[in-house]
Formats: C-alpha cells, structure tokens, sequence
C-alpha cells in the first residue's frame, strides 16, 4: 500500500523581528499547503505577539532547539539576523530540511556558493526570499519588456530611497563586517536581484558608496551602474538620506519608456496587519500611482499589475509537492553577491569592475 502525498508542509520560523512577523509568517500562514507549527524567539513581547496573531504556534527559544525537532517539521524559514544566515541554513538543509533564507543569502558569493552546493548534494530545496520580484512595479516592467511595448530595452533606472536621517539601533546599523549591514545588501540586494532577472548576467560594475548620515557607520547612499552582457544599462540606487525620492522605476527603450513613482503597497499592507485573501483586492496601486507608457509627445497611464508576495510562498509549497524547482533559485543570489562585492570594489578604487 503506497502512502498518500503529503498536502500540508510543516514550517518552523527562525526569527519574529519585521521579516517574520510581518513578512514571514502572514504570507506563510495565508499559503494553502502551509502551516505556520513553531517559531524561534525568546523575546517575551515577541511572543505575545506571535500568540496573538498566530495561536496555533508555538514558541521556541533557540534555533538549536528547533533543529532538534527536525523531524516534526518540512520546511525551516530564516528570518534572523544576515550573520546567521549560512550557518543556520547549513544546519537546517545537514537536518534534512528544505530551507528558505531571507535576502541577503549569505556575505559573500563564495559563502553563497558553498550553501548552494551543499543543497544539491544533499538532494534538499533552497531559495531566497526575493520577494519584491512580486512587486506589482516590476511585475509590469516584467510584462512590458516580454510584450515588446518598449522596443529595444537599453537602460533600466531603479531606486529605493528613503529618508531616515538619523541612525536607528539594530544590527543592521553595526559596523562589523559579519553583521552584513548597511543598505547596499539590504535594498541592493533587491535592486540587483530585479536587474539581473529581467536583463541577465552582468558585465562590468561602476558603484559610489558613502556614509552620510551623522554617527552612522555603515553605508546609507549607494549607486551603482551596472552593463549586461546582453547591452542593457542599469543605474540603480539605494539610500536611506534622500529627502526627495526619485522615480521608483524608469526603463528607456528605443520606441517607448515608462516611468513609475511610489511603492508597491504589500509591505505598508502586512505592516499595517492585513492579510492576502482578507477580501479586499491585494497589491493593487491606487490610479494616482500608475505609471505612464510612451513618449513625451504620447505618454499615458498604464494600470500596475498587482504585486503578488503570496506568489513566493505559493511556490514553495508546489516545489514541496512536486520536487521541482523553488521560485527562487539560490545560485541567482549568487550572482547577486557577486555584482556586490564589485561594487565595494569599485568604490574603493573608483574604477570600473569586470566580472568573471
């Protein structure tokens, strides 16, 4: 007698700060074929918290001892702090466990190669949590540029800047290199992750890197500019002391362009506590947001698809069930981190970098 195929996955959580609990564990709980069993933390506010909002978890205090318990779980998220990232994802996938980490997977393409090896010789899924791949912005971009309505794409303009003028506690803030902080492999991670999807591998690297803000000590305000090899031009940046944002996105092509502002709204939504399948639409930009197609001469409002988070966690499941790939996979992080560390190189020599 042949068992039946299991429909729901078990997933222990590492970690409740804002990645797992307002990214995490919602869209994990929300994802049919999911069930949200355990999650690590010791913070006792942390915990209040996670049996408020997900009563039927239980709370963990260490990694270790949710490693420990392999066998009651399928699926292990981290969300903890990026220095822990390698270690516990390798701990995790040596258990036997498919494993998803938050961006940015590991500090250096190396280490990141490593994991990505480790996973394939142990037959066990990994993936990256990229999720703004399923930003409603990109996602039109994405459409755009498969349909042709820009013609020859040759430069793509992409930006997360925020204003936050003055440093905030945390570990993101620290200036030790294991810490992996600043908002070059935070928001850059992301930044390269969506160039590198839409236009390919990257060529060479140009990158500015600064440290602006009073007593910060770690990078706040990057640029990097970044060839394809397939031609494409992206300028990207990233920063946290821009009292002005620029454009969220602008991709030139040799018949048309389209320019967008604003952000997508499903991280303000999971922040704020809503949930996807709440009833509502999900993602969905207000039409002051759209953005516009065309030339100067013609250009007109196009509405944003809608972004699409529940997508990342809905294909986990099926790669659970199926065996076939995550939606995310991790050796893309690999060349994420490689297009990084060119640009710290870049901007320590002020020189353009060549890959490979």
């Amino acid at each position: 007698m042949t068992s039946s195929p299991r429909t729901t996955f078990r997933v222990g959580l590492i970690g409740y700060g804002l990645a797992g609990s307002a990214f995490h564990a919602p869209l994990i709980a929300t994802t049919p074929g999911l069930r949200l069993d355990a999650v690590v933390t010791a913070n006792p506010d942390r915990r209040a918290q996670l049996h408020r909002e997900h009563p039927g978890a239980r709370a963990v205090d260490t990694p270790e001892q949710l490693l420990a318990q392999a066998d009651s779980l399928d699926l292990v998220v981290i969300a903890s702090p990026n220095r822990t990232h390698v270690p516990l994802a390798r701990a995790a996938l040596a258990a036997g466990l498919a494993t998803v980490v938050d961006k940015p997977l590991a500090a250096t393409a190396d280490e990141a190669l490593a994991l990505c090896e480790f996973a394939e010789r142990s037959g066990t899924l990994l993936s990256v949590f990229q999720n703004r791949r399923w930003d409603g912005d990109f996602l039109t971009v994405r459409r755009l540029v498969e349909e042709g309505a820009l013609g020859r794409v040759h430069r793509f303009e992409s930006r997360f800047e925020r204003f936050r003028p003055k440093p905030k506690a945390g570990w993101r803030e620290l200036a030790d290199p294991a810490e992996v902080g600043g908002t070059l492999y935070d928001l850059g991670s992301h930044l390269v992750d969506q160039a590198i999807s839409l236009f390919g591998p990257v060529d060479t690297v140009y990158a500015e890197i600064d440290t602006r803000r009073d007593g910060a000590v770690v990078d706040d305000d990057a640029f990097l500019a970044l060839t394809h090899t397939g031609g494409v031009r992206s300028h990207l940046w990233t920063s946290a002391i821009a009292p002005l944002g620029g454009p969220r996105l602008r991709v030139l092509g040799d018949s048309a362009g389209y320019t967008k502002s604003g952000m997508d709204p499903q991280e303000a939504d999971l922040r704020a506590g809503r949930r996807p399948g709440d009833g509502t639409p999900w993602g969905t930009d207000t039409p002051d947001l759209f953005g516009t197609l065309g030339t100067d001469e013609d250009a007109v409002p196009v509405p944003t698809d809608p972004g699409d988070y529940p997508a990342y966690y809905a294909g986990i499941s099926a790669a659970l069930v199926t065996g076939n790939p995550p939606p995310v996979d991790p050796r893309d992080a690999v060349a994420t981190l490689a297009v990084l560390e060119a640009a710290r190189s870049s901007d320590a020599t002020r020189s353009v970098v060549r890959l490979g």
